[in-house]
């Protein structure tokens, strides 16, 4: 047997997911468990085992494929706990990483915390002052050298930052992205003097113009350097000791996923890659139900996070900001927010209102009726206090829920500001559940897209309970929680889904008319290396698949657009078309008319996706469907509170489990799983589709 297998550690669970050779998925669920994530990875390959019936070392040697999204660089970042790192740059620029960009390192986005100086500041800097060290040497925005590296003083600021006790090295010279020689030459100086001190260029991670980001992006990859590279070195180790034959893969946020080994070279790559993997899953499942416009929205304990597909593509970003720091990632366009199911509630007796979030709970304390010690109350408690939640089947019966603490807990927060338990709880969930419609309107609405064009996929293990009144809050037509009981663990899936990627940028300002044969010499130089990389990772070529784009913009201005490109190489003729493509994504984004006709244009970056294609799981759709209820689906009913009505009733529950292909229910019911609950609400009919996802459209 051959399984494929997708592991993915939130903030709060470790989620797997197990395809075997027949199509069959299996998921297990388990804590996680910080600081040390790897042991809740190996807790869920165990638990994963245990499901199957067979030894965790018989398992481990059965794996075909293994892929794992990690939060440990994210983590690292959050706790600042990442390494000290020195950074070399060209002498004179030594500033850049802490000048940044715009007041107080906000760029402009939040306009009250730009204006209000006093309520803002610059983050605790990536490298201290006394960490950086310029060195003469000079390349022009050509590529040429102008003045050839000083390796006398380079040797003399990698002997001085190693004498500060640095654990890494990042490099990053001005217009290196245009000729790394002396970056290149450095770094083999610093192999040289200190072959274990972890090393970083900004060729290697981020070579594109913008002498801030590019210098951000290479020191934040250094200070998760050492970290990272422990972690997934040890990780392999261990898999390898318990008979994992094949090279471990790290989920990456473009996409797909890397060997372990890039992973530890440019860990930078793994930032938001777990929540990402739900993104490749439900472009895979997209793809098998014929859907190509899907807006994705995954809640978990910590957050809630949402992107796009459209056309059968996501919609992609490549200017990430972490802790006020901006910097060059291609990366799926992601945006997160702090709504999940263990997120803090507060009351404001001042104003009389109640905010929700972004801090979390956690897996531990936890939810106040986790009964961990938790007091302050959370969404998973107001969902317990309607009756949204079973208390004694809890996470499939694992767990019991402590419901009068959870009603205490919010009657004492109610109290603060006139609302009696049950209205309070009400008002939470309703407040988060708006939060979420607005976050989905800034990846469609504000980026041009009309939610009501769009299905939208509700997973993760609070999602399902939310999705039937943000999703009609926005009009969208269907949403559906994926696979069932595999939406709460749908990132894990996509983890086992995914295909190897690697992303290549070529930058270069070429003012149109560009004759086709200089863009296509550069896409040929970005096939090869992609060719080279993806044959040394010991990839057949037939696996191999290429994905070319262009960033273009108006002559004068600075922000470009993607355009992807309908053929590998570009034709004679092909200003036409580029130009029709670019002007329907511009006026897209910023409006009908805002295209400027006739303007000159800028291909700015030249950009190939190399992909490998690997196993995938199969999606096996119902022989036949069925209209009649199974008994043994029925359960108790429960009595809710339905906001809708403005009241209590008996509550159909069913276990979805155990629901059949074409089974329909109307709302309000209660569907469970072991790992989530579907609320179905008033007005809403759920179906079981013939591929076994839940489909709940509106009445």
């Amino acid at each position: 047997m051959a399984y494929l297998v997708g592991i993915d550690i939130g903030g709060t669970f470790t989620d797997c997911a197990i395809v075997d050779r027949a199509g069959r998925l299996l998921t297990t669920k388990v804590p996680s468990t910080p600081p040390d994530f790897s042991r809740g990875m190996l807790d869920a390959l165990d638990a994963g085992a245990g499901a199957l019936g067979i030894p965790l070392k018989r398992f481990c040697s059965d794996i075909a494929f293994l892929s794992h999204g990690t939060t440990v660089g994210t983590n690292t970042i959050i706790q600042k706990r990442g390494a000290k790192v020195g950074l070399i740059t060209t002498k004179g620029h030594e500033d850049a990483i802490h000048i940044m960009r715009g007041s107080r390192g906000y760029g402009g986005r939040d306009i009250r915390k730009v204006v209000h100086f006093p309520e803002t500041s610059k983050p605790a800097p990536i490298v201290p002052k006394r960490l950086i060290r310029g060195v003469s040497e000079r390349v022009d925005c050509f590529g040429e050298i102008v003045v050839s590296l000083n390796e006398k003083e380079t040797r003399q600021a990698i002997e001085e930052l190693i004498a500060e006790g640095v654990e890494a090295i990042a490099i990053c010279f001005l217009w290196s992205f245009r000729n790394p020689r002396h970056e290149l030459h450095a770094k083999k100086l610093v192999g040289q003097i200190a072959p274990k001190l972890f090393v970083t260029c900004s060729a290697d991670i981020a070579p594109k113009w913008g002498e801030y980001e590019r210098v951000t992006a290479t020191a934040l990859n250094a200070y998760l350097g050492p970290v990272m590279t422990g972690y997934l070195s040890s990780l392999d180790k261990t898999l390898k000791s318990f008979g994992y034959r094949h090279g471990l893969q790290i989920t990456q946020c473009g996409g797909g996923t890397v060997p372990v080994r890039r992973a530890g070279e440019a860990p930078l790559l793994t930032l938001d890659s777990g929540p990402v993997s739900g993104v490749t899953a439900s472009m895979f499942l997209g793809a098998a139900m014929g859907e190509k416009n899907i807006i994705t929205t995954d809640m978990g304990g910590t957050s809630f996070d949402v992107a796009i597909i459209h056309d059968g593509k996501p919609a992609y970003s490549f200017i990430t900001n972490t802790d006020q720091y901006e910097y060059f990632l291609p990366k799926i366009d992601l945006q997160a927010i702090g709504s999940g199911g263990g997120s803090l509630v507060r009351a404001h007796p001042e104003t009389g209102t109640l905010t929700v979030g972004p801090d979390s709970a956690g897996a531990f304390p936890g939810p106040v009726c986790y009964g961990r010690g938790g007091t302050v109350p959370t969404v998973t408690d107001a969902q317990l206090v309607l009756g949204y939640l079973d208390p004694e089947n809890f996470a499939g019966g694992k767990m019991k829920l402590d419901k009068a603490s959870a009603v205490n807990a919010i009657e004492q927060l109610g109290k603060r500001i006139g609302l009696n338990p049950i209205e309070c709880a009400a008002g939470i969930c309703r407040i988060v559940e708006f939060q979420m419609a607005d976050v989905i309107r800034k990846v469609t609405v504000e980026k041009g897209f009309d939610p009501r064009e769009f299905v939208l996929f509700a997973f993760g293990g609070a999602g399902p309970a939310h999705a039937g009144i943000f999703a009609r809050e926005l009009q969208i037509r269907k949403v559906i929680v994926p696979q069932r009981k595999a939406a709460s663990t749908w990132c894990a899936f996509g983890a086992a889904a995914a295909d190897v990627l690697h992303i290549f940028e070529h930058t270069e300002i070429m003012p149109t008319p560009v004759e086709a044969s200089r863009v296509n010499g550069i896409l040929d130089s970005l096939q090869k290396k992609a060719f080279d990389l993806l044959v040394g990772e010991g990839i057949q070529k037939d696996r191999h698949r290429y994905e070319f784009s262009l960033d273009v913009r108006h002559k004068g201005q600075i922000n470009e657009v993607e355009v992807l490109l309908p053929f590998e190489r570009l034709p004679g003729d092909y200003e036409a078309k580029l130009r029709s493509m670019f002007t329907q994504r511009y006026e897209q984004l910023y409006g009908k008319g805002s295209a400027l006709a006739g303007a000159q244009l800028e291909i700015v970056v030249c950009r190939l996706r190399a992909r490998a294609l690997t196993p995938q799981p199969k999606l096996v759709n119902a022989r036949r469907l069925s209209a009649k209820l199974p008994k043994d689906a029925v359960r108790r009913k429960r009595t809710i509170y339905w906001p809708d009505l403005r009241k209590h009733r008996p509550t159909p529950v069913f276990d979805g489990e155990k629901l059949l292909n074409g089974n329909r229910i109307s709302g309000p019911a209660i569907v469970e799983t072991s790992d989530t609950t579907v609320v179905v609400h008033p007005g809403t009919t759920l179906r079981v589709d013939a591929l076994s996802n839940f489909e709940m459209v509106f009445r």
